[in-house]
């Protein structure tokens, strides 16, 4: 494969990308260098990983691309924006309200792209000639962030997420993993300097260090992966915030050059940007199920969920709410019980 012949084909991948939806394409090999690696191994050393157990089980695979596929040559990474038409964060000053990150208040992403992704990957076979391709989202071992700074779809913030220089903090990744030789992106300029806006943000002091996180002290963590109570410590932090943590992506002030995302199917629905707390306690599972089908929210389950919505009516201040939370009391789950007894004497302290 000639250079000429590499180029037209990488501006053909592209270009076909960008048709597809997409709003970020970059090129690299398909190997780590030794900062992504050692980050990965002294993350999982401090346990930061939590009880993401997931994380260190397939960790070689995840920290070099050809031991999780011998044959790949070169990665396509890609970046489909997610940005909220709107202030991501107004929902947390309406504490009847619960807020959910704006990943979530509509489709689950893993379907949207993956289907994204194998209509590139069937291109991309057909426009390279004789060729071999995976496709992953974010459920397979592969360290996307990594991977999509070395495409040069932007950089590792100081939150440890990806950057972009266009769609600033609000991007999903996904990756084509190819036998094929496809020359590397060239670079592109953008760093954090020394704003630290998203470090400071953080309710929780979940970064110990700008570029390293604990992932056992991130909202998104503990309404998301954490089963069972949430640590005392950080009830009163978490506010009205029911599933995931946007505070540290929204404050980034490279989101001023993202406009909203153009997708339908990642526009948040009216009744997920600031639903009411009272609504959500009452859920049984059935309802739970209705109301989130086809969601992200709806891999945690009902209980986890419900946990999640008494720590929010706790913080509330909101007396109303209190038989919303001592309805659930004596809740077959325990831990759902234990967060309503809890809700109730904060908000009874408020008499």
């Amino acid at each position: 494969m000639t250079g000429g012949r590499a180029l037209t084909l990488e501006a053909s991948i592209r270009d076909r990308a960008l048709a597809l939806g997409f709003d970020a394409v970059g090129f690299c090999a398909a190997s780590l260098g030794t900062e992504a690696r050692h980050r990965l191994r002294d993350f999982l050393a401090q346990g930061h990983h939590g009880s993401m157990g997931w994380l260190a089980d397939r960790a070689q695979q995840r920290g070099d691309p050809r031991a999780l596929w011998p044959e790949a040559r070169s990665v396509i990474a890609l970046g489909l924006s997610y940005a909220p038409d709107g202030d991501a964060l107004e929902t947390l000053g309406r504490p009847a309200c619960g807020n959910i990150s704006v990943y979530a208040r509509n489709r689950d992403y893993h379907d949207v792209v993956k289907g994204m992704l194998k209509h590139l990957a069937q291109f991309v076979v057909k426009a390279g000639g004789p060729a071999e391709v995976k496709v992953f989202v974010d459920t397979a071992p592969v360290m996307e962030k990594p991977l999509a700074e070395q495409a040069r779809l932007g950089w590792q913030g100081k939150h440890t997420n990806l950057v972009s220089r266009t769609q600033g903090s609000w991007l999903f990744l996904g990756e084509i993993y190819t036998t094929l030789d496809l020359v590397p992106s060239a670079p592109v300029a953008g760093g954090c300097g020394s704003c630290a806006r998203c470090l400071d943000a953080c309710p929780t002091q979940a970064f110990p260090a700008p570029y390293r996180m604990d992932a056992r002290r991130c909202i998104s963590y503990l309404t998301i992966e954490h089963v069972g109570p949430i640590p005392d410590e950080f009830r009163e932090a978490m506010g009205n915030r029911i599933y995931g943590c946007d505070d540290c992506l929204a404050v980034c002030p490279w989101n001023r050059f993202a406009a909203a995302s153009r997708h339908i199917k990642l526009r948040e629905r009216d009744d997920l940007r600031a639903p009411d707390l009272d609504r959500l306690a009452g859920l049984d599972d059935a309802g739970f199920r209705a109301l989130f089908a086809g969601s992200p929210i709806k891999r945690i389950g009902r209980n986890r969920f419900v946990r999640n919505v008494l720590m929010a009516i706790g913080n509330s201040g909101q007396r109303r709410l209190r038989p919303s939370a001592a309805r659930l009391c004596h809740d077959p789950d325990p831990v759902v019980a234990e967060a309503a007894v809890w809700a109730c004497s904060r908000l009874d302290a408020l008499a």
